[in-house]
């Protein structure tokens, strides 16, 4: 089928801005592409971004799409306000997103790609989820599933998601862990076709709690969890360490217990290179690994680098999960 939907992300944010600059560098020749946004947004990021492909606003989607024309598919309108969450923002993003899922839930399209959203405008908005991980797991009532982040160099994912500090080690389980294993390994073979997955696990305290003297969860959940699994899995490893000797380069996928573990090293490896992308789901969804940089928003100078690799992931990803069928 080769569709993909697209979603504006937050208004007053890059999102659209990024969208049309993506689609202006890609092939679409063999692609459907559907982007869901308000007709006044689209018209104002053309003023910002000059379309080089063919599109069509449309209301509702015709029986038959044809591919290399996007079809900006119009969901009302929207206040714009550059640089600012806004109730108005929370709500258009949410209801894109709601529309791709929906597209996806009826076979339209086989991939959905997400523009970067505000939590701050969800909350504005009274929409009770933390980011689309989330928002996509209720959705699709998935229970287990893992936050990812994908690029050429590096395959990671999270224990934990959006939560304080303060609250990780509490959440740090035994099952919690072999949930999120499960998930990871299979979506290493399912959709990057890892045959046998080699995953690393790291540490939660610092010198992954150097056998009890500065923390117990290496010891007590970690450890003994990990010593149990009957597969290609390795740790509790030393975070600085493991990241300092560049081990990750050994290993098809890094669990980290907590987002910035995680994060922070892997923007320093794939800055405007690297992907968002959520496993577990029963459709392929991936988003640009970052916000919605308000600072810079209107202004046509967003890098659509990792907005342009999300497409990318989502392609492979799609056509990986063909070829197992």
């Amino acid at each position: 089928m080769n569709s993909y939907a697209i979603t504006c992300g937050d208004v007053n944010g890059i999102g659209p801005e990024i969208v049309l600059k993506t689609l202006n560098s890609i092939n679409l020749s063999s692609k459907k592409i559907i982007f869901i946004c308000p007709k006044n947004i689209f018209k104002n990021t053309v003023k910002i971004v000059q379309p080089k492909f063919s599109y069509s606003v449309v209301k509702s989607l015709p029986q038959k799409i044809s591919p290399g024309k996007v079809l900006v598919l119009e969901i009302g309108k929207a206040s714009q306000n550059y640089g600012k969450p806004t109730v108005s923002s929370g709500k258009t993003s949410y209801k894109s997103i709601l529309k791709a899922c929906e597209l996806s839930k009826e076979k339209t399209v086989d991939a959905i790609i997400t523009s970067p959203i505000s939590k701050l405008a969800f909350q504005k908005a009274k929409v009770n989820f933390p980011g689309h991980t989330e928002l996509l797991a209720e959705y699709f009532n998935v229970k287990k599933y893992s936050m990812m982040f994908i690029s050429n160099k590096m395959i990671a994912g999270l224990l934990t998601i959006h939560i304080p500090i303060k609250s990780v080690a509490k959440q740090i389980t035994k099952n919690k862990l072999l949930r999120i294993l499960e998930v990871v390994n299979k979506s290493l073979q399912k959709d990057f076709k890892i045959k046998n997955p080699k995953i690393a696990v790291l540490g939660l305290n610092p010198h992954a709690g150097e056998k009890g003297k500065i923390g117990i969860e290496e010891e007590q959940i970690i450890y003994p969890t990990l010593k149990n699994i009957t597969g290609n899995v390795h740790g509790p490893f030393v975070s600085d360490a493991y990241f300092g000797n560049k081990l990750y380069e050994n290993y098809d996928c890094t669990i980290g217990m907590y987002h910035d573990q995680i994060l922070i090293p892997f923007k320093l490896l794939n800055f405007n290179k690297g992907v968002n992308f959520t496993a577990g789901l029963p459709i392929v969804r991936t988003s640009p690994d970052h916000g919605t940089a308000f600072d810079i928003a209107g202004k046509g100078k967003a890098n659509t680098g990792s907005m342009i690799q999300a497409f990318n992931f989502a392609v492979k990803i799609v056509n990986n999960r063909i070829k197992i069928k």
